[in-house]
């Protein structure tokens, strides 16, 4: 039965289709026969309580040169819609927050909103994945610059990031005795008023930052290991990094298994976990990434499995 599936992501005249997650569920879900709703975040409002959307059709073609075709949008009530995939790339600042209780109040009505808005909400990329401490390296998230310069001197080597980044951008690597670690602390925390997260270096980096994708609780069983280039200790795509596509390890088997009843029970049926080394690192719900470079190198249909999963929720 072919359904209206409605996409809230970044502008989608600037993606690039041959590495864009979003354009290949866009791309399987056309192939379905179902019908294609494009917004942004500037689309959703409430009208005297009810979820609505100024919804575009949008049809989508798999060439660099010409890739979508938009049609006029007009303003609609969400529940026009069978499923939302929300799909907006961080910060996660207050109007992302605000676009989850929209989504929310859509969810009530009937609509199925992928990933959960409730967990989007709940769960910060950085701070979800401290749930699972037997799966993660050492690590400090405080407000207080001595609190963190003291666990760099515990720790030697260690990584710091804020809590609302992504592709690699604002994360520092320092030691206890770096004469550059008062400047990091300052640019990250302020005067003690912004919370960073500190982790322990993981030396496995050189092998690369892995990306697990993980579908209704599911393993992908290839994950792409994001290797860091020259004198640059980021993996991320965006920081530089070279992408290997690689089989899962039986300890990233264990991570995920780990971590996946969690990730039913809340509703993030797409969700891409971190491993460098032993160490799960983070777990991305907002936007996870990387589903078009493991297909080409694996033959899988990463956005195929995800659509089954939807199709078999209830309605």
């Amino acid at each position: 039965m072919a359904l209206t599936v409605a996409v809230l992501m970044d502008p989608v005249e600037q993606i690039k289709i041959g590495k864009d997650t979003t354009f290949a569920l866009l791309l399987e879900a056309q192939r379905r026969g179902h019908h294609l709703r494009y917004l942004q975040q500037g689309d959703l409002a409430l009208r005297d309580g009810t979820p609505c959307a100024r919804l575009a059709p949008l049809t989508v073609n798999d060439d660099a040169a010409s890739w979508f075709r938009r049609g006029d949008a007009q303003w609609q009530p969400l529940t026009t819609v069978d499923i939302l995939l929300a799909r907006k790339d961080p910060p996660l600042d207050a109007q992302f927050l605000y676009d989850t209780l929209v989504l929310e109040a859509a969810q009530r009505l009937g609509v199925r909103v992928i990933n959960d808005p409730r967990a989007l909400r709940d769960c910060n990329e950085k701070l979800y994945a401290l749930q699972f401490p037997q799966c993660c390296a050492p690590s400090l998230v405080a407000r207080d610059r001595d609190a963190l310069r003291q666990f760099a001197l515990q720790h030697g080597e260690v990584v710091l990031k804020p809590l609302d980044g992504m592709g690699g951008r604002g994360i520092f690597r320092s030691h206890g005795h770096d004469p550059n670690l008062n400047v990091i602390l300052e640019t990250l925390v302020g005067d003690d008023q912004h919370f960073a997260l500190a982790q322990r270096f993981i030396p496995e980096i050189r092998a690369g930052d892995k990306r697990i994708l993980v579908v209704a609780g599911t393993a992908v069983p290839f994950a792409l290991a994001r290797v860091p280039q020259g004198d640059e200790f980021r993996g991320n795509l965006a920081a530089g990094g070279r992408g290997s596509v690689v089989p899962l390890s039986e300890r990233d088997r264990w991570i995920v298994a780990q971590v996946a009843p969690d990730l039913v029970k809340r509703g993030l049926l797409f969700v891409g976990l971190d491993v460098i080394g032993d160490y799960l690192t983070e777990i991305n719900v907002t936007s996870p990434t990387c589903a078009r470079e493991i297909d080409a190198a694996s033959g899988l249909n990463i956005a195929g499995m995800l659509f089954d999963a939807i199709e078999n929720l209830p309605a």
